[in-house]
C-alpha cells in the first residue's frame, strides 16, 4: 500500500520500532494489535498471517495446518494459532491460545467487538480493570472486548484456550 512504517505507526498508534519487530517476526502481535493493523491496511486479519486465497464457504483446518502468530518460543509469553485463516470474510476470528503464566508479559488489551473464551485444558485467570475471574477446564467467558482485559495461565501447566473474537470488520 506504499505505506512507510511511520505512516502505519501514525494510523495504528503503535511505535515504529514495534511495527518493525512485528514485520521481522521478532515480536508477536496481540489480537488487539492484529485488528488495528488489519483495519489500517484494509485487509482481513487472517491475511496478516497467511497470504493464501480464501476458500469456499466451508473451511476445514487440520491441526497440522494451524497458522501460528509469530515464532514458537516458550520464553516469548503467550502463543496464538489462527484456526480459520482461509475462511474468507468473517465476523468471528477463532484462535487457540496458550497464555503465559505471568501477567507481566502482557498488557491490558481492549478492542472493538466481543470475545468468547473456552478453557480446553488447564486453568486461566482473566483480569479486568475492576476484578479477576478464574476459569478451569470446561469453563467459558463472554465479554465486551472494549473492557480492558488480559489473561494468564495458572496452575502447574500452561492452559489451552479457544478464543473467538467477534467483530464487524
Amino acid at each position: 500500500m506504499n505505506l512507510s512504517l511511520q505512516d502505519l505507526a501514525d494510523q495504528t498508534e503503535l511505535t515504529k520500532s514495534y511495527l518493525s519487530k512485528v514485520e521481522r517476526g521478532l515480536s508477536v502481535p496481540s489480537v488487539a494489535v492484529a485488528l488495528k493493523l488489519a483495519k489500517a491496511l484494509h485487509v482481513e486479519v487472517d491475511q496478516l498471517f497467511d497470504d493464501a486465497p480464501a476458500d469456499e464457504a466451508i473451511t476445514v483446518v487440520r491441526v497440522s495446518d494451524r497458522v501460528p502468530m509469530g515464532k514458537a518460543d516458550a520464553n516469548a509469553g503467550s502463543a496464538y494459532e489462527v484456526l480459520a485463516a482461509r475462511a474468507g470474510h468473517k465476523r468471528m476470528l477463532p484462535f487457540v491460545i496458550r497464555p503465559s503464566k505471568d501477567f507481566a508479559v502482557t498488557e491490558f488489551k481492549e478492542h472493538e467487538g466481543e470475545e468468547f473464551l473456552f478453557v480446553h485444558r488447564g486453568k486461566i485467570e482473566m483480569e479486568f480493570a475492576t476484578h479477576k475471574v478464574e476459569l478451569a477446564t470446561g469453563d467459558s467467558i463472554y465479554f465486551n472486548a472494549q473492557i480492558p482485559h488480559r489473561i494468564r495461565s495458572v496452575g502447574a501447566a500452561v492452559a489451552e484456550v479457544l478464543l473467538i473474537v467477534a467483530t464487524d470488520l
